[in-house]
């Protein structure tokens, strides 16, 4: 407590279940650039394949995710609405950019470069910068 009676800021963590299923998007994204990476390295089909499924497996638990998260934009007050529609946004916007991947790896596999490469980079991207909002906590100004 500080002198007008006001507690300095502090760190309100995510639910457990929330940073469950926040911790699954940035793996399954980074894997699926990696295996976009080898396929443009070696044009073997399979990357192109396991690409696929690591951003399905991306898009559905990122949907969940996403779910809570505007759950909790919904429910919470107006001090910490800012910070959580900000984070928020971002795992629309990572979504968005998965389910555009994912149309993109749905064509031939030969089809799908440059630019499913290029949105595996934006969706993991996105992805890390939800993960590090999410883990980091929201900043309140001040509690009484």
């Amino acid at each position: 407590m500080t002198a007008s009676g006001v507690a300095p800021g502090y760190l309100r963590p995510l639910h457990p279940l929330h940073a469950i299923l926040l911790a699954f998007p940035l793996p399954l994204f980074l894997g699926a650039l990696l295996s976009d990476i080898a396929y443009s390295a070696t044009f073997h089909v399979q990357w192109a394949n396991f690409a696929s499924w690591l951003i399905t497996g991306g898009l559905v638990l990122g949907g969940f995710a996403l779910l809570w998260a505007l759950v909790d934009l919904i429910r919470g007050g107006a001090a910490r609405r800012k910070s959580r529609g900000i984070y928020f946004v971002v795992l629309l916007a990572m979504w968005v950019i998965g389910f555009l991947n994912a149309l993109v790896h749905a064509k031939d596999a030969w089809a799908t470069m440059p630019e499913g490469l290029y949105l595996s980079v934006v969706a993991t991207l996105l992805a890390l910068v939800a993960s590090w909002m999410g883990y980091s906590g929201f900043q309140h100004r001040e509690t009484r």
